[in-house]
């Protein structure tokens, strides 16, 4: 009867032992949440560089509001979103331990946040080939070039972390409970990078051009 009281304590102690002992929160989620907000307010410093010289004069070549193509960027940004709907089903799935669903939803997911990142590298090269737009062409150019490619980048690493899961889920056994908690610390950075998109589809697509 002891021995199973102790076996139970241990995996009681097991469970919890990644847990902030303040909190109770998992430390791998607690540690996921102050990434993404140090992340936050890095974009928020982008962002606000490119709103300084978006429209700041003297600079020779076009300024990216007025070569937007906003209809393009909005299917873009409808793409990424629904990605997040497939990253929610993952979530559901997993904690159904339905495996081949959950790999179904992953895939689904780092495939859209590739058509996402295929419609980034259309843009950049229309603005470079067509509009000449450089990332040397003007401060607000810079500025625009690096937010959106810090962004996009941001989109790889996450697809990157997708696959490696949807590897996982093929493998016998796939993602246990225990390794369902990879698969929320991924959602969670997916989930942020869809929201980072949305302020920036906002204020330097929608507004900009709007302005």
């Amino acid at each position: 009867m002891s021995e199973a009281h102790g076996a139970v304590s241990l995996e009681a102690a097991a469970a919890h032992g990644d847990e902030h002992e303040s909190t109770g929160i998992d430390g791998r989620k607690l540690g996921m949440w102050l990434l993404l907000s140090s992340e936050f307010l890095l974009f928020g410093a982008l962002i606000s560089n490119y709103l300084l010289y978006s429209t700041r004069p003297g600079f020779a070549g076009p300024y990216p509001a007025e070569i937007y193509d906003i209809p393009f960027t909005s299917v873009s940004s409808f793409v990424l979103l629904m990605s997040s709907l497939t990253m929610v089903l993952a979530h559901n799935a997993v904690s159904r331990g339905d495996q081949g669903a959950t790999g179904t939803w992953l895939f689904a997911t780092a495939a859209l946040g590739a058509v996402f990142l295929g419609g980034q590298v259309f843009e950049f090269t229309e603005f470079i080939v067509h509009y000449d737009m450089t990332l040397s062409t003007s401060p607000a150019a810079s500025a625009f070039y690096v937010l959106t490619g810090f962004h996009g980048a941001h989109v790889a690493v996450g697809v990157i972390m997708l696959l490696s899961l949807w590897g996982l889920s093929r493998r016998p056994g796939g993602l246990s409970e225990r390794r369902g908690m990879n698969l929320e610390l991924v959602g969670l950075y997916w989930h942020f990078v869809d929201i980072v998109w949305i302020v920036i589809f906002t204020v330097v697509y929608l507004l900009s051009a709007a302005s």
